[in-house]
């Protein structure tokens, strides 16, 4: 592997292969022909190389850093508040070469909480702002159940003040809702308007809160995006402080403008990502610039720690949780029409924020590949994940970073990276410099009489002056001989330089081509002839290295297109492909039949199918079992429930399910897929429950029917034996009849008999 490259140097030997090293010892290989220099340490100290000659460095890794974990966020260490260990270290690279750190983080207890509450106060959120007005009290009741230190802000938005999103005719300019019959008065049209700075005096909250009144514009879309971003970016103003978390709550009940949407009103200059509050605390720059793209409100809201809870109505909840994918740190949750859910609402995104940690990377180099290894609650190593759920506040979970260089800056590059978890201000900060550079390379000659005075003399080899060649720079370009080609040919028979190069003074001079670089002792590899995937040389995730690819960090394959990373592949109950599938290049294959989804969550037909939904509807329902327990319902019950009074049956595309409940009633569902992917219950209203027979009235049962058995089979018995009797009798009265009838026929005769031997005796007599 080390002696096919091309190394001509140690420099160059070095970046070949991690394990390849390299022999400095002026008087190696002689008398051995041809011998390279670039090789595995045992090899090179078999041939004859000293240990004190050889080039070999190595990665290494050095804490700089390293104060211990706290465990609670209030009294007087706030300040100094630790929730990741080491904080920071030092990596020193060998290019190819993976090495490993660990790092720590912990969710410590009672740590303090900035809640910001962003409004939609365009006229359809009407009916919510009169539910909010006394919010402040009820939500600070609540969030001092969880902790200690809590402060309070609110601030209100409608959209640009400009055609085409909003009214812009003279009539309407002090009031836009002017002749509209339902609402005809309401406060004119603004783009972001920053109301009360964050505060632990709650009662403030709802004074400000009362005095606000809705306004109006055109289009159904919001300028939510522009608030967003000035609440995210105007730290001072909104008094974010730095030992906090910082939520921000975003109620609206329409879908937002997005970047490029401004070209509608003729706003061609992007968004530059700065605040821009007036004196009087509104976002100056509403009908200036356009909307903020996604990429830039993710960048700023990670950048100053703030986790976005969308609160939106039910149909929008497919639109913001696709945004949510695309913005680090950003939950969704479903706000009930008038905004009643609001308090159950943002109790339930704080509890699913505080129960995970996702690491997020800033400042990567192009030329460092990172993997994660995280070890969550259960212990057990999950390869390519840097997210651990279902954490309870205090848990500390562990995380493996795998750091490869893939080569070797500009000299004189300091190169620097950041590994902070999403929302946290804590962060782990990592300084890189790379064993690019061989010690021999300090004692370089130059004109060294060993190189023929014509080359410079370094790390046991000569670097020649254009025109010369050879170990001792002791040929000029252009001579040949047999002798000479044949020291380039790799084997008997083979061609000379592999027939893409020519031979001159012993060495190969490989081609130039325009597909890549050719190179190796006899021409043999180049850097052009590997696996491609999608037309893309070892899929733009490996280096081609003499007709294979060498995988970054993260992927395997022999083309490099196959990812280790399995995140993706981790459904909302925190389980690799719902426990349906295998992750395989990044990617659910699903392997129970009949399931589908990104994360195979979705299995109609699954034996446990209905025992998930079950438990969904419980919570969801009748705010009971497992999930209700430990608030983790809303994070992972978001299919739509459609409640009935009968439950119809006959689709065929849905699954019947039935459960028992803790008072003997019955449960019914429906289990279906929809057509655009969403998952649908259909369940009853309440469980089906029978009114229970009392202990007597069974027991009289019982015996009623034990009696009327008896009775039945007496009767039947009586009436079996009646009928036989009357047969027999029958019977015995026909053979009675007979016999009286011979005995009334033989009287004749018998008296004609008698007769006649009473007459002989007579006749004798006489």
């Amino acid at each position: 592997m080390c002696m096919s490259g091309s190394a001509t140097s140690c420099e160059e030997c070095l970046l070949i292969h991690p394990s390849c090293a390299w022999c400095a010892q002026e008087d190696f290989g002689r008398g051995r022909g041809l011998t390279s220099r670039c090789d595995f340490i045992q090899n090179l100290q078999r041939r004859g190389c000293g240990a004190q000659f050889i080039e070999y460095p190595t990665s290494s890794i050095s804490v700089l850093k390293n104060m211990p974990l706290s465990s609670t966020g209030s009294g007087l260490a706030q300040f100094d508040v630790v929730q990741i260990m080491p904080q920071k270290i030092s990596l020193s690279l060998r290019p190819g070469e993976q090495t490993s750190f660990g790092l720590q983080v912990r969710q410590v207890e009672d740590y303090p909480v900035d809640l910001y509450y962003l409004m939609d106060l365009s006229l359809s959120m009407k009916d919510d702002l009169d539910t909010i007005r006394n919010l402040g009290t009820k939500l600070a009741h609540e969030m001092g159940k969880l902790t200690s230190n809590f402060r309070l802000g609110f601030g209100s938005f409608v959209d640009k003040n400009m055609s085409p999103f909003s009214y812009t005719a003279p009539k309407y300019q002090e009031n836009p809702c002017s002749g509209y019959k339902l609402f005809p008065n309401c406060v004119p049209t603004f783009g972001f308007r920053h109301i009360l700075p964050l505060t632990d005096k709650v009662d403030r909250f709802n004074e400000e809160v009362q005095k606000q009144m809705v306004s109006r514009n055109r289009d159904a879309p919001e300028g939510g995006f522009d608030a967003i971003l000035q609440a995210a970016v105007c730290k001072t103003e909104i008094g974010w402080r730095k030992e906090a978390y910082h939520l921000l709550v975003f109620a609206t009940d329409d879908v937002p403008h997005l970047a490029l949407d401004g070209r509608l009103g003729g706003l061609v200059e992007p968004h530059d990502g700065q605040c821009h509050l007036n004196d009087r605390n509104e976002y100056s720059a509403s009908t200036e610039m356009d909307y903020p793209s996604l990429a830039l409100l993710g960048e700023k809201l990670a950048e100053n720690n703030i986790f976005l809870i969308f609160a939106v109505t039910k149909r929008l909840y497919v639109i913001y949780k696709n945004f949510t994918a695309l913005i680090p740190g950003t939950t969704v949750e479903i706000l009930d029409q008038d905004s009643k859910n609001v308090i159950q609402l943002i109790i339930a995104a704080y509890n699913n924020i505080r129960s995970k940690v996702e690491l997020s990377v800033w400042d990567h180099p192009e030329d460092i590949s990172l993997s994660f290894t995280a070890t969550c609650q259960d212990g057990k190593p999950l390869p390519g994940l840097r997210k651990c759920a279902d954490l309870k506040i205090g848990d500390t979970v562990s995380f493996n970073v795998t750091v490869e260089a893939r080569g070797c800056p500009p000299r004189g590059t300091d190169q620097s990276f950041t590994i902070k978890p999403v929302g946290f201000k804590d962060r782990l900060e990592v300084a890189v410099d790379y064993q690019c550079d061989c010690g021999c390379s300090q004692t370089a000659q130059t004109n060294s009489s060993i190189c023929s005075s014509i080359g410079t003399y370094k790390c046991g080899t000569c670097h020649c002056e254009p025109g010369y060649l050879g170990a001792r720079c002791e040929c000029q370009e252009g001579e040949a001989s047999s002798m000479y080609q044949s020291a380039c040919r790799e084997a008997e028979g083979k061609q000379i330089c592999s027939g893409r190069g020519e031979c001159s003074c012993n060495q190969c001079r490989c081609f130039e081509s325009d597909f890549g670089k050719i190179y190796g002792s006899f021409c043999e590899c180049d850097d052009f002839s590997c696996p491609r995937h999608k037309g893309i040389l070892c899929s733009g995730h490996g280096e081609c290295h003499c007709g294979e690819c060498k995988c970054h960090a993260g992927y395997v394959g022999d083309n490099c297109n196959c990812s280790t990373e399995t995140s993706s592949c981790i459904s909302d109950d925190g389980k690799m492909c719902s426990g349906r599938g295998n992750c395989v290049c990044g990617r659910c294959q699903c392997t129970e039949p009949g399931a589908f989804g990104d994360t195979c969550e979705k299995c109609p037909t699954c034996p446990d199918a209905c025992g998930t939904k079950r438990e969904c509807i419980e919570c969801r329902l009748f705010d009971s079992g497992r999930l209700a327990d430990n608030q983790t319902c809303q994070r992972l019950c978001k299919d739509e429930i459609i409640t009935v009074e009968n439950l119809k049956t006959d689709d065929p595309g849905a699954v019947l399910c039935l459960y028992k409940t803790d008072n003997d009633c019955v449960m019914k569902f429906t289990y279906s897929e929809h057509a655009s992917g969403q998952s649908i219950l259909t369940a009853l209203k309440e469980p089906e429950c029978g009114g229970g027979p009392e202990a007597m009235t069974v027991l009289l049962a019982v015996v009623g029917s034990i009696l009327l058995v008896g009775v039945v089979l007496l009767a039947v018995w009586k009436l079996v034996i009646t009928i036989h009797d009357r047969r027999e009798f029958a019977r015995f009265q026909s053979a009675r009849s007979r016999a009286r009838y011979e005995m009334v026929r033989m009287i004749p005769s018998a008296v004609e008999h008698c007769l006649n031997v009473f007459g002989t005796k007579y006749n004798n007599t006489n």
